[in-house]
C-alpha cells in the first residue's frame, strides 16, 4: 500500500471525475499510474527492461560459444565410436 499527499486542486480534480464517471479516486489513480507507467517503459530500451534477468542461469563457463564446435564434434565422435 502507498500514501500519497496531492494539492488540494489535483484532489478536487480526481473528485469531480469520480463522480462524473461514477468510479473510486483510487480506481483513477490506477489507471494513471498504469498510464505513466506504460509510457516509461516505452522509453527504455529493450536491454534495460530485461537487464535483471540476464545472466542469472548461465553456465558458469565463460568460454562456450567459443568452443562449442570441439564440444559438438567430440559427441559426434563419441557416439560413431560405440
Amino acid at each position: 500500500m502507498i500514501s500519497v499527499r496531492l494539492s488540494k486542486e489535483l484532489e478536487d480534480k480526481i473528485d469531480l471525475l469520480s463522480k462524473l464517471n461514477n468510479i473510486t479516486k483510487s480506481d483513477i489513480v490506477k489507471e494513471a499510474l498504469e498510464k505513466y507507467l506504460t509510457e516509461q517503459e516505452k522509453k527504455m530500451k529493450p536491454y534495460d527492461l530485461g537487464e535483471e534477468l540476464f545472466g542469472n542461469h548461465g553456465s558458469g563457463k565463460g568460454n562456450l560459444s567459443e568452443i562449442y564446435k570441439k564440444k559438438v564434434r567430440d559427441k559426434i565422435n563419441e557416439k560413431m565410436s560405440h
